[in-house]
């Protein structure tokens, strides 16, 4: 059951999020909460695009943050055509039911290789029982 939909573009950039709770993965007593999310972004623009690098923040309920930087996306550093996409799943885990996501990607076009950066909205990632 999707939770949460969210989409913003940045320079010419769409990124959409939508996120599911993982109950089979979750443990309510042991404050084990999985979190499923499928990012598609977008070239909107007339240039191609590269993603190079991706920074989280992560924030559960009780205020922890955590921050996630690295190279690509899941093993990937996609190329964008103009008016391609692509989508990957990757997962959170959280020690309370609910939580937020954002952060951004930073991304180069290829035709004079300015390196930019693509905003990631911010979405909330809610246990599925939390919401009936």
């Amino acid at each position: 059951m999707d939770i949460s939909t969210q989409s913003l573009v940045t320079e010419g950039v769409r990124i959409s999020v939508r996120t599911i709770y993982v109950p089979e993965q979750s443990s309510i007593k042991n404050n084990t909460f999985v979190f499923a999310y499928r990012i598609t972004i977008v070239n909107e623009t007339d240039q191609t695009v590269q993603l190079l690098r991706r920074h989280w923040k992560i924030k559960d309920a009780q205020g922890e943050l955590r921050e996630v930087k690295g190279e690509g996306v899941v093993g990937q550093q996609p190329v964008l055509l103009p008016g391609r996409s692509h989508s990957y799943v990757s997962g959170c885990v959280l020690k309370t039911p609910v939580g937020t996501m954002d952060g951004f990607y930073t991304m180069i076009r290829y035709e004079d290789e300015t390196e930019f950066d693509v905003k990631i909205p911010e979405f909330t990632l809610a246990a599925a029982f939390l919401l009936n």
